[in-house]
């Protein structure tokens, strides 16, 4: 059953008079300007400008810029919570958690602002608590303790958003500027690593060639992969299989 979406509370002065726009084109604002340059960009100035209406209008619906991003995360978690929950179970609770991790992980990735204001106020934002919830049911259907199902969820979480968080980190200015390409970049370190001496570096010596040429998508894949066999083995292992793509 789909779980229900959050609205905001309505904390209006009495007396105010009602603001021209929904709560809905508010938030969808406010998120365009977060696609289009990250927090730095939104100011209750550029959001009343991208509206139309004035600074005060906005008070209407959100109390302070920390309230209207907790707000914004939500309403495109909402999408997100959506999606997981129209995929399809399985009889493998640990392969469902696996599609839906890679489906948050595709979201914040998407949207690199989300990482940092994930299930920062679940008095907020309900649709965080949700998602965090159906992975969290997930772990019902393994032989665990409350302490390792709780433990179980937030590693995973932490893979997720850690992982898109770091990805989603502004490049190098010089990869930016296009004055070299991530592969060059990368390359650039790589020659430096091959260079080490493998007596003291034997392991950065060993990866330099992998990671010349990684893909941060399958390295987050392996990362997760590796935290869900963890949890197999901690159910016993006997669990269904695996889920690759």
């Amino acid at each position: 059953m789909a779980g229900p979406r959050t609205r905001a509370v309505d904390r209006r002065p009495p007396g105010r008079r009602r603001a021209s726009h929904s709560l809905d084109a508010v938030l969808t604002a406010a998120v365009e300007l977060l696609d289009e340059a990250g927090d730095s960009a939104l100011t209750f100035r550029a959001l009343a400008a991208r509206l139309g209406t004035g600074v005060g209008s906005i008070y209407w619906y959100v109390t302070s810029k920390d309230d209207l991003l907790d707000r914004a995360t939500d309403h495109v978690l909402a999408g997100v919570l959506t999606a997981v929950e129209g995929q399809p179970g399985t009889d493998d609770p640990i392969a469902d958690l696996r599609v839906m991790a890679v489906t948050l992980f595709d979201a914040i990735v998407d949207r690199p602002w989300l990482a940092a204001y994930f299930m920062r106020n679940t008095d907020v934002q309900g649709n965080s608590l949700l998602l965090y919830e159906k992975l969290g049911q997930q772990t019902l259907r393994l032989d665990l303790t409350p302490k390792e199902r709780f433990h179980a969820v937030s590693a995973i979480v932490g893979v997720v958003v850690g992982t898109a968080a770091d990805l989603g980190q502004d490049p190098p200015e010089e990869v930016v500027s296009g004055a070299v390409d991530r592969a060059e970049f990368l390359a650039r370190y790589a020659a430096t690593w091959r260079a080490a001496d493998p007596d003291q570096f034997p392991f950065v010596s060993q990866i330099a060639d992998e990671f010349a040429g990684h893909d941060d998508r399958e390295q987050f894949l392996a990362a997760l992969d590796l935290t869900l066999a963890g949890l197999r083995l901690q159910a016993g292992g006997e669990v269904g299989q695996p889920g690759h793509e």
